[in-house]
């Protein structure tokens, strides 16, 4: 119809639905549940509990043959308490006495080859060294080694000496003026002077004697008041004095340990009268006795 129309119906505003009300408090219930934090549990430790983290934080060291004990934790537990430290000995473990005893042994006189040590006698157990300090010195150092049960060498104190003028000689002569390079047994001995206390036979007699002067225009008196015959070229047995020589003259005789006067000898090992007291009285027949005499490269050939 023209001109005319109808009344437009009023709007009504939509009430809120209930629904949406609900929904924001359900999502505000669900986000206050996400939001709110859980309620943290108060630690409680045990006394283990304290314990164990201690030794964990390093407070307490349990050392060796050590007991962890409670009242040390109490007592410092900012400090480590001091620990014994260990000893070497506890480090690693060490051979019995028994095996160390025969690492440590000498089986072989040190300065003597194998050559030597093979002419060594079983029975021989005691054995003096005269290392001469050069193929052409007079000069040496005698030392007496002494075999133990186990076999092992023990050394005795080292003595300076004089040998022959020229030095040595492996293939000695009469008046050659050197001393024989070898291994010779010491069966006797003797001296002007009386018996100082000798186990081996010991021949007191005035016929000890000599006279003149030495190559350094020493006096030579009183050189033979102690003497024990080198069984070089010699009656074993019999007294130093026994002229009679088995290899014949010319391989020359009358060689041994006597009196040193202050030079070289003729052929002969000389040690200063207290050295050869001692040596007298320690040279002992029932362990057969010898002499390794030489030039330090000959010995250890």
């Amino acid at each position: 119809m023209s001109g005319s129309h109808r009344a437009a119906s009023p709007r009504r505003s939509a009430p809120a639905p209930a629904s949406r009300s609900e929904a924001e408090q359900t999502q505000g219930r669900a986000a206050s549940r996400r939001r709110k934090p859980k309620p943290r549990r108060a630690a409680k430790l045990t006394v283990g509990t304290a314990t164990l983290l201690a030794l964990t934080a390093g407070w307490f060291t349990v050392g060796p043959g050590r007991d962890f004990q409670g009242e040390t934790a109490s007592a410092a537990p900012d400090r480590e308490p001091e620990v014994a430290p260990m000893k070497a000995a506890d480090a690693h473990t060490e051979a019995p006495a028994a095996d160390r005893s025969t690492r440590d042994r000498i089986t072989a006189i040190p300065g003597l080859g194998a050559s030597w040590t093979a002419k060594i006698p079983a029975e021989t157990r005691q054995v003096l060294v005269a290392s001469g300090k050069g193929k052409d010195s007079s000069d040496n150092t005698v030392t007496l080694w002494t075999r133990g049960d186990d076999g092992g060498w023990q050394a005795g104190q080292s003595w300076p000496a004089h040998n022959a003028y020229k030095g040595w000689t492996a293939d000695h002569r009469s008046g050659d003026l050197r001393s024989p390079i070898g291994l010779f047994s010491l069966t006797d001995a003797g001296g002007r002077k009386a018996d100082p206390g000798s186990k081996l036979p010991y021949d007191e007699n005035a016929k000890f004697v000599m006279g003149g002067r030495g190559f350094n225009n020493e006096p030579l008196a009183g050189s033979f008041d102690y003497v024990v015959a080198i069984n070089y070229n010699r009656v074993v047995g019999s007294s130093p004095l026994d002229g009679r020589f088995p290899d014949g003259a010319a391989k020359g005789g009358g060689i041994w340990l006597h009196l040193d006067h202050g030079g070289p000898t003729h052929g002969c090992i000389s040690l200063t009268e207290d050295h050869m007291v001692e040596l007298i009285k320690t040279l002992d027949p029932a362990m057969h006795p010898m002499i390794a005499m030489g030039d330090v490269d000959s010995l250890a050939a």
